[in-house]
């Protein structure tokens, strides 16, 4: 990939921009779906947040200050568009977030694109009894495997923290999964 600052005049650009957001889209499609699917759990839903993601990177490129990485950012987006988008779907449904993550994993059996077993459906549930930002860390280091540096960038919190988080996270996982 272009050096980074020079790939975002490039996006900022009017004769380059198409070319440019393809590239990007090619680029980042996938990890940002997954970090979304890790969230939201559901597929078309991850493909909705997916999409509002792009478009709001799009339309909020000019003021990226390159403070952060691009990569960053655009996974800071992503997960706020996901984490606003289960709040939103719960108020909705007029049951709580938890409510709705539970009810989400109860039909994951029947998703087409889940092809995990007991175990899996398992370890969900488990993620799933975790404070949010225990259950995003868990996912992201995990799932993911981002480094702790940046999942700092992403979510605004030391490594210190994130590791701390990730600790008990796992330790809470495992009781869980012990006892059920």
């Amino acid at each position: 990939m272009l050096e980074e600052k020079e790939f975002i005049e490039r996006l900022l650009n009017p004769k380059t921009q198409n070319e440019s957001f393809q590239k990007l889209l090619l680029d980042y499609q996938k990890p940002l779906y997954n970090h979304i699917r890790n969230i939201v759990l559901n597929h078309d839903d991850a493909d909705d947040v997916l999409q509002n993601t792009f478009i709001k990177v799009f339309q909020h490129l000019k003021n990226f200050k390159g403070e952060s990485k691009l990569f960053s950012w655009m996974y800071r987006i992503a997960t706020n568009e996901a984490l606003t988008f289960l709040n939103q779907k719960a108020k909705k449904s007029g049951i709580s977030s938890e409510a709705l993550q539970s009810k989400t994993i109860d039909n994951l059996k029947s998703d087409s694109y889940f092809d995990g077993d007991e175990l899996q459906l398992k370890l969900q549930k488990a993620i799933i009894a975790l404070p949010e930002k225990q259950q995003l860390v868990f996912k992201m280091k995990y799932f993911e495997e981002l480094k702790y540096e940046d999942m700092s960038e992403i979510l605004g919190t030391s490594v210190g923290a994130l590791k701390a988080s990730y600790h008990h996270a796992v330790k809470k996982i495992e009781a869980f999964i012990t006892n059920n």
